[in-house]
């Protein structure tokens, strides 16, 4: 019997909810309350899965912790902070957003933080090192702030060649090294960025999210401040699947896990707004990489006037995979269906900002 457990990162605290069956969830929580919690990783380790999060408190500022036993504990490094920013950069840590397992690795471990930046761990994310090809690209001091903040929120190293690796940050567009992180490409040929003069420029694109097709790695899917885009060359270059879509505008995107061609969005209507489109809190889903959309929402309120971040979603490893929305309102809704229908399985949290999933024997 495998378990599944859906970890919530909340603006006030951390909740678990676990189940042998995707039916029957035991909710626990809060943990760290009056912390926001804007990241969680599920690291895979030869001795079990690892949780590493990042927190942050107004009075004592950001952290990260990690867990080997599903989040009953936590441990926090004792003799120095996890990412501490070198003196010659006049910068310091604001919050953690993203933390990924590196596939060829398991004692490497990446994290994107405000301010922009890549950090790469090999001790399994106790201690990170600053990817200075990166920090120090000539591009950096021009990369802006979104409406969050500006920090690298995707990192997607190439699961068949350890040099190479893509990040994604708001608002910078998307980069790419293929040299380990010595060197580093804006990707952003075809993502429109119609709020600046030069709608298609070289960088500066406000990416929300970009998720890897895992049938075909050098296939991504990006969804832009107004602009939903597939790559069919490793971000060579990008071309717009947003026909057919209630709107180009939204957070996230979500791939499967094992089939190719298929990925979720979660639409939110302009950026002026950000409520579901006709007020219904809905998903839209391919099979097809984007030529075509379906809409599932059953299960999901109407109306809704809600809103799902960019890491407020998740899909696990089952044979047949669960999708995990948490909402701004404080749900959570799960589907075991692939999305085909919702139940709620927590309610009323705080601002849901991330949300993952862990499948454990």
């Amino acid at each position: 019997m495998t378990s599944t457990v859906v970890a919530v990162g909340t603006r006030k605290g951390l909740w678990l909810a676990r189940s042998d069956n995707r039916r029957d969830w035991v909710v626990e929580g809060p943990q760290f309350l009056m912390r926001e919690v804007p990241s969680i990783g599920v690291v895979p380790r030869p001795e079990g899965v690892r949780l590493i999060a990042g927190f942050r408190s107004e009075h004592w500022g950001p952290t990260m912790l990690h867990s080997d036993d599903l989040g009953a504990s936590w441990h926090e490094r004792p003799d120095a902070a996890a990412i501490t920013f070198p003196d010659d950069t006049g910068a310091a840590l604001a919050r953690v957003w993203q933390v990924t397992a590196d596939p060829h690795d398991p004692d490497v471990v990446w994290a994107g933080t405000e301010p922009h930046a890549l950090w790469r761990s090999a001790d399994g994310g106790a201690s990170f090192e600053l990817v200075r090809g990166l920090w120090d690209h000539p591009h950096r001091p021009l990369w802006g702030e979104g409406f969050g903040g500006g920090a690298i929120h995707t990192i997607l190293p190439d699961p068949q060649d350890a040099d190479r690796m893509l990040v994604a940050m708001s608002t910078g567009g998307v980069y790419a090294t293929t040299d380990g992180g010595a060197t580093w490409q804006p990707r952003n040929k075809g993502i429109e960025a119609r709020y600046v003069p030069d709608p298609f420029p070289e960088f500066g694109q406000c990416v929300h999210k970009v998720a890897r097709d895992p049938a075909t790695p050098s296939r991504l899917y990006l969804q832009c401040h107004h602009g939903v885009y597939r790559s069919d060359d490793d971000a060579g270059s990008w071309q717009s699947i947003a026909d057919g879509l209630p709107t180009d505008f939204g957070f996230t995107v979500l791939t499967h896990p094992r089939r190719g061609g298929s990925l979720w969005l979660v639409p939110v209507m302009a950026d002026s707004e950000r409520i579901p489109p006709g007020g219904q809190l809905q998903l839209q889903h391919s099979d097809d990489a984007g030529d075509t959309w379906q809409t599932q929402g059953q299960g999901l309120p109407h109306p809704s006037y809600t809103c799902v971040l960019r890491d407020a979603a998740a899909i696990d490893t089952h044979d047949q995979a669960g999708l995990y929305v948490g909402t701004r309102n404080g749900d959570v809704f799960a589907s075991t269906d692939e999305g085909a229908s919702f139940t709620r399985i927590i309610e009323q949290l705080p601002d849901v900002l991330c949300v993952r999933v862990a499948v454990v024997p």
